[in-house]
């Protein structure tokens, strides 16, 4: 089936359709029963048979089957072949099962398939035959003018199939336009396939119509596949464009360049993109207020630009544009439509402010300060309250002292000139400044502009002051060791009228030492002690004098003596050092270091060297130098353990020198802090009570010695231990080995305290050699220590360490911490 020409025979048409219209309703009143198709003996796969009308059988049908596999059925009924099919009888039969699996329901309709006759149509004689080499549809290109006046119905076009030319073929058509919105606007002529459009069509609604062609015969066979028909319309210039905005709003700055966008209009059009009906050229129509063209408008973006340099806030802030779009390119018979653009020029820096006046004058009391002394107003065409309009004041010449100050008032925007720093009449009668303004926004458009400046004098007048103590501070120097009563010139204070110092009077505030005395007429110094430079709290810094001037009128000002002292050699090198320990296996010398108070031209190099000793000093001890503050005292290796008394002079580099005893313990240690302090028996006082427990324990000494003797010869005769021997008090201890007989000298008693915080004890010690041994008697008061333990504390003694320097002893108690070591010592002898 194809498209084709018109074709005219208005009765037979409507002869053809009553006879389908009766044939479908015999089909529909034998709905599930047997149904009849006429078919050709052979067709191929794919192929419609005809359409059975399911709904009217069973409308809630869910499952459709075919009992033969070559026929499948749609759900609208229509029945296809499977595969290529031939008819070797006349006749074929097949069953279509309906299932309503919710109702469980089935329904059959028999189907029943006969060779189809060939039924020929007369044909008139002016009739021409179409033929074709294939039988299938063809579709032609259709269209249609939008808005078409007709006359309706308006003819498209003719649909034709190549089974009309040997069956009698009845056309339909189905789609959007016949039966889905819009209804009933095309139809087709069923016998003629004479395709039609009803009324006219907008293209910006439907502008496309796709269509399926349909051509069966009348027994309901469908000769070809349906053929779909699209049917364009064809657009017209029927639509105006339309800006997107009916008022546009923008924004530019007075000092922007040529060139610069302003902004964007847009428009749209509903007809056909891509056409001379869309093609829009924008243009602007008028512009308000009317000066020569500062804006442009792009024909094809609508960009909308800066054109000239002629825009200025400050002659008009605000334009408005009258903004043409028309479509086919612009031309003169193209629709158009308009809108409105608003540009506000915004404010830039393109007006510096400028004084009222060039010159200014004003007068200000010397001595005042943070007072205001003159407002200097502005003029400025940029937008008020604005960075562009707000200025800011500087003082170009004529501050280099920083006397002024100059603000900005904000709120009336003037500059308020300000005294910040005292003036002084006699000093400046009148001083000349030179201002300037500019913004605070920085300058815009023109580079060239240059900030306004205006001259302002200010007077200073006099005013009755006091006297004036300049400078604040004044420098004298006075010689260290100065005699009482010396006059130096003092602190000088004038009266700032005549410049004089006459008729001031002068008296001292404040003088750290009480060295100075002033003179209240002439304010000159005197000595009242002789100043010390090495008594003052800082040596290298001033001595400062703190000094009152008082005039007629009892005005004052207050200034600072500061007084330089000059060293004088008078002082001698000290040696720091008063005790030196020297331990002799760990030390070889010890640097002894001295230090003067005097200025360094008055002090180092020092000289060291030994005073008039002793033979014995001078043969073991000998003296180095280090460097310029310190000498080495070294020591031969034959000197004994002790402690030395070496005199030491030390002398400055103008000889004044000193001489010191340095006290020098020579001691058998690692550290020194293990080392006992001996001290010389000519400095040992005794108090009355310890020469009584001397006595006592020399008395208690021979007693014991008579017991162990008496005890000894007794252990010999008789062998045994006599039982009082726990009565003695005596311990011998033999460092070598006991059994050794001991001998005794009292005279060899050497006093020593052994200190216990604890049990705080005093005692005595005796020793003598013999035999290459050395043994000790000791004399023991306190609890149940050993001697062992306290000379494992380090301490080492006089009496007078103990309570004061006198030794109160118990003998009860002595006796009862005495009587078990004495035992103890009775049987190691015995046995031994």
């Amino acid at each position: 089936m194809a498209a084709a020409g018109p074709r005219s025979s208005p009765r037979g048409a409507l002869c053809r359709q009553l006879l389908l219209t009766l044939v479908v309703f015999s089909f529909a009143c034998e709905a599930c029963k047997k149904v009849i198709f006429h078919i050709p003996s052979k067709l191929e796969a794919d192929k419609v048979v005809g359409r059975v009308n399911l709904k009217e059988c069973l409308g809630s049908a869910d499952r459709i089957q075919s009992s033969d596999p070559d026929f499948r059925v749609l759900e609208d009924g229509s029945v296809y072949t499977a595969h290529a099919v031939v008819l070797s009888d006349e006749k074929r039969s097949f069953t279509i099962w309906l299932s309503d699996l919710k109702k469980q329901t089935q329904k059959e309709i028999p189907v029943l398939l006969e060779h189809q006759k060939k039924v020929l149509r007369k044909r008139h004689t002016k009739e021409t035959v179409l033929r074709r080499s294939k039988r299938r549809w063809a579709p032609l290109p259709c269209s249609m003018q939008e808005n078409s006046l007709g006359p309706f119905p308006l003819f498209l076009q003719q649909v034709q199939s190549d089974a009309a030319q040997n069956y009698t073929v009845f056309y339909s058509i189905s789609g959007r336009g016949v039966d889905q919105e819009p209804l009933n606007l095309f139809f087709i002529d069923k016998n003629t396939g004479n395709l039609y459009c009803t009324r006219p069509v907008d293209r910006e609604e439907y502008d496309v119509f796709d269509l399926i062609a349909h051509a069966s015969t009348a027994d309901g066979y469908s000769a070809d596949l349906p053929l779909p028909l699209p049917i364009r319309v064809e657009d017209e210039n029927d639509n105006r464009p339309i800006f997107t905005e009916a008022i546009y709003n923008f924004e530019v700055l007075e000092s922007c360049r040529i060139g610069t966008t302003v902004g964007v209009v847009y428009a749209t059009d509903r007809d056909e993109p891509d056409t001379m009906h869309t093609r829009l050229k924008y243009s602007i129509l008028e512009q308000t207020p009317r000066s020569p063209g500062i804006f442009s408008v792009h024909p094809g973006t609508g960009v909308i630009t800066i054109l000239s340099h002629y825009l200025d806030r400050e002659v008009v802030d605000k334009y408005s544009l009258i903004m043409k779009v028309q479509d086919m390119d612009g031309q003169f018979f193209g629709l158009m439509s308009t809108a409105t653009c608003i540009i506000t020029v915004k404010d830039s820096n393109d007006n510096l402010p400028t004084f009222t006046q060039a010159a200014y004058e004003t007068s200000v009391e010397e001595n005042t300060f943070n007072v205001e002394i003159l407002r200097t107003p502005v003029q400025d065409k940029d937008l008020i309250n604005t960075s562009s309009w707000r200025a800011n004041f500087t003082i170009l010449k004529g501050n280099e002292n920083g006397h002024f100050n100059i603000i900005t008032d904000k709120e009336t925007n003037e500059g308020v000139l300000y005294v910040v720093k005292p003036l002084n009449y006699e000093e400046n009668r009148q001083v000349v400044l030179e201002i300037g303004v500019g913004n605070d926004a920085p300058i815009a458009g023109d580079v060239t502009l240059r900030m306004n400046r205006a001259k302002v004098t200010v007077h200073v007048k006099d005013q009755d002051e006091g006297p004036e103590c300049r400078p604040a501070v004044q420098y004298i120097q006075i010689k260290e060791n100065t005699p009482v009563g010396s006059k130096i010139n003092g602190y000088k204070a004038f009266d700032p009228e005549n410049r004089s110092s006459s008729g001031l009077r002068y008296k001292l505030l404040h003088d750290p030492k009480g060295w100075i005395t002033i003179n209240e007429i002439s304010g000159s110094l005197e000595t009242a002690k002789t100043l010390d430079r090495e008594a003052a709290t800082h040596r290298s810094a001033l001595y400062n004098v703190t000094v009152l001037a008082i005039d007629q009128d009892n005005r004052s000002c207050t200034g600072t003596l500061a007084v330089s002292i000059e060293d004088e050699n008078d002082n001698s090198p000290e040696i720091l050092q008063n005790y030196i320990v020297i331990c002799k296996s760990e030390m070889e010398y010890v640097d002894v270091s001295a230090v003067d108070p005097d200025e360094p031209i008055h002090g180092p190099p020092f000289y060291f060297s030994l005073a008039k000793t002793s033979p014995e000093i001078n043969r073991l001890w000998t003296l180095t130098r280090v460097n310029d503050t310190a000498a080495r005292l070294s020591y031969w290796k034959n000197a004994k353990f002790q402690e030395y008394h070496i005199p030491i002079t030390v002398r400055d580099t103008e000889g004044q020198h000193a001489t010191k005893t340095l006290r020098v313990n020579l001691c058998d240690c690692i550290h020194p802090s293990q080392c006992r302090t001996v001290e010389p028996r000519a400095r040992v006082i005794l108090g009355k009570w310890a020469i009584l427990v001397i006595l006592l324990g020399i008395a208690l000494l021979f007693s014991i010695l008579i017991t162990v003797v008496w005890r000894l010869v007794s252990a010999r005769n008789k062998k045994c231990l006599p039982e009082d021997l726990a009565q003695q008090n005596l311990i011998i201890s033999n460092t070598e080995a006991p059994g050794d007989d001991i001998l005794c000298s009292a005279s060899g008693l050497t006093t020593h305290t052994v200190n216990n915080s604890s049990q705080g004890f005093c005692g005595t010690m005796g020793s003598e050699v013999k035999n290459g041994r050395q043994e000790t008697i000791e004399m023991i008061k306190g609890g149940s220590q050993t001697l062992e333990s306290f000379q494992g504390a380090g301490h080492h003694h006089t009496l007078d360490s103990c309570r004061g320097g006198t030794v109160e002893t118990d003998h009860s108690e002595w006796y009862d911490f005495t009587q078990p070591h004495l035992v103890e010592e009775s049987i190691r002898g015995h046995t031994g």
